[in-house]
């Protein structure tokens, strides 16, 4: 940020629009143009510094954002009406910005009160998860998780954070040997081995194409006192079926009340960093500030997953500038060229998001919102790139090639063993997602006054000049700490978190 008036922020010296900090009057004066609105500018939407003729890049953050649909004169409001996606065309360097982080001596290495699992991972919470295999199983997984609603019964098990169902609307009818098949077995395989998850039962049908026994050796789990399974034509109905789950659970709610929290390096934290529901702003307050604790949580060997690949589209380049090395780069590079497939047979192109939401907060095209959610994954190394749901190993910061749709891409997120969420928003989010604690980010100061209930963080002082991104990271960074000890984020003070398992369904349903 090079220039801060009471009512526009200039990103960059070359930019050729500014971001309204408040609603701004056509006919206002505008000490940056040295005239007027021609337009009334909404809050986070953008105006024109100088004159851009038709066809002419336009520039925010020093980056081409979009190409003039007309002439647009200084003090014009420059939006979807006048400014529009422009193509792509982006020279990849490899590896230019990689630099070995600045690691914290041990002394000073900070700690978090976490669960040490047998696997050698840390959890943050202690979830017991009922998994359907197939959505024929559905129903009686919801009923089992349900019955242990019951505070009660749960007061027996002072450990343990709850009970929860993951199920979804696919198992069945579909290729064993396709992609998306694998995307499901990696999602349930990977929730019940995420160290936020104590001991998880599955529950199927018995007729469905994912088959509980094949899955579980397929990815190298073993039923045993943490893992159970069973299905509801082999117990024999669908109410014999709950009395068994539920006599099931009971004996792994006792398994892992045993755990208990004990002092863990920061290093074992593996955070998804998310953005939903964006606005102007998510780019220059809330996102950036996260970019900063990502760095400071690098900076403790931790892990920090960025995600949704068609929301880094044509900003990819900044990533691979800081790839570790030329494999990653390029990893990077062909999940992007998937994703043109992807869309290309689907009649989509990758410039139909923003969506609704987005624009109304003042984005217009996708180069101008991948820009911002870049800035959650600060100036670290990239250090690898996973498909969706594979388990992540590495430290550092890492790439997980999800969609932009945020449900299903913080569910590959936790299935690649993330254990706490910082959710960046604009517009306001109320998601949960369970087993793991989400922590959301205001970009904006009104939004988090309206949705304060459901916030945990203001970045809007940035916007205001009140607060630095360094103060404003620094503040996401301690709380992230906090919040890995097992302090509350205002989803789990509501219960909320049930409902957002999205696993990604990819190919043909035959």
């Amino acid at each position: 940020m090079i220039y801060n008036s009471t009512a526009l922020l200039v990103l960059g010296q070359d930019d050729d629009i500014a971001i309204a900090r408040r609603d701004i009057a056509q006919g206002e004066h505008l000490d940056e143009i040295d005239g007027a609105a021609r337009a009334p500018i909404p809050f986070g939407h953008k105006v024109a510094l100088r004159a851009l003729a038709q066809g002419q890049p336009v520039r925010k953050y020093g980056q081409t954002i979009g190409i003039a649909k007309a002439d647009i004169l200084p003090g014009d409001h420059v939006h979807t009406h006048n400014m529009g996606m422009t193509d792509v065309t982006l020279h990849h360097e490899f590896s230019v910005d990689a630099r070995e982080p600045d690691y914290v001596a041990p002394e000073a290495a900070r700690s978090f009160m976490g669960y040490k699992r047998a696997s050698g991972r840390v959890g943050t919470r202690n979830y017991v998860a009922i998994i359907s295999s197939v959505n024929c199983s559905a129903t009686v997984c919801r009923a089992v998780a349900e019955h242990f609603k019951d505070r009660e019964i749960m007061r027996r098990y002072p450990n343990v954070d709850g009970v929860v169902a993951f199920t979804h609307g696919s198992g069945c009818s579909s290729n064993g040997y396709a992609e998306g098949y694998s995307y499901l077995t990696r999602t349930l395989t990977g929730y019940a081995r995420n160290p936020n998850v104590g001991a998880a039962l599955f529950i199927g049908l018995g007729c469905e194409t994912n088959q509980i026994a094949l899955m579980l050796e397929e990815h190298a789990m073993e039923a045993g006192e943490r893992i159970r399974q069973m299905s509801t034509q082999g117990v024999g109905g669908t109410r014999k079926t709950i009395e068994a789950a539920i006599a099931a659970v009971e004996e792994l709610l006792a398994v892992a009340n045993r755990d208990q929290r004990s002092s863990q390096p920061l290093s074992e934290l593996v955070v998804a960093l998310q953005c939903g529901g964006s606005d102007a702003y998510s780019g220059i307050s809330a996102n950036p500030a996260l970019g900063y604790a990502s760095d400071l949580l690098v900076r403790h060997r931790a892990t920090a997953i960025l995600s949704e690949t068609p929301e880094i589209y044509g900003a990819e380049h900044l990533l691979t500038r800081r790839a570790a090395d030329a494999g990653v780069a390029e990893a990077l590079l062909a999940r992007i060229d998937w994703w043109k497939h992807y869309t290309a047979r689907n009649n989509a192109e990758l410039d139909n998001n923003p969506s609704h939401g987005n624009k109304e907060g003042g984005l217009t095209t996708i180069l101008e919102k991948s820009l911002g959610a870049v800035a959650k994954g600060g100036t670290s190394r990239l250090n690898a790139v996973y498909e969706f749901a594979q388990p992540v190993t590495a430290h550092g910061l890492v790439f997980m090639d999800t969609p932009g749709n945020d449900p299903v891409a913080v569910t590959g997120q936790v299935a690649g063993g993330a254990n706490l969420i910082c959710f960046t928003t604009g517009r306001g989010s109320t998601s949960g997602f369970k087993p793991a604690p989400c922590i959301k980010i205001a970009s904006n100061t009104p939004m988090y006054e309206r949705m304060s209930d459901d916030i945990d963080v203001n970045c809007g002082d940035i916007v205001s000049g009140d607060e630095t991104i360094a103060e404003a990271g620094t503040r996401i960074f301690e709380l992230v700490v906090r919040i890995a000890s097992g302090e509350h984020t205002k989803s789990e003070d509501f219960g909320y978190g049930d409902n957002e398992f999205v696993p990604w369904v990819v190919g043909a349903v035959m």
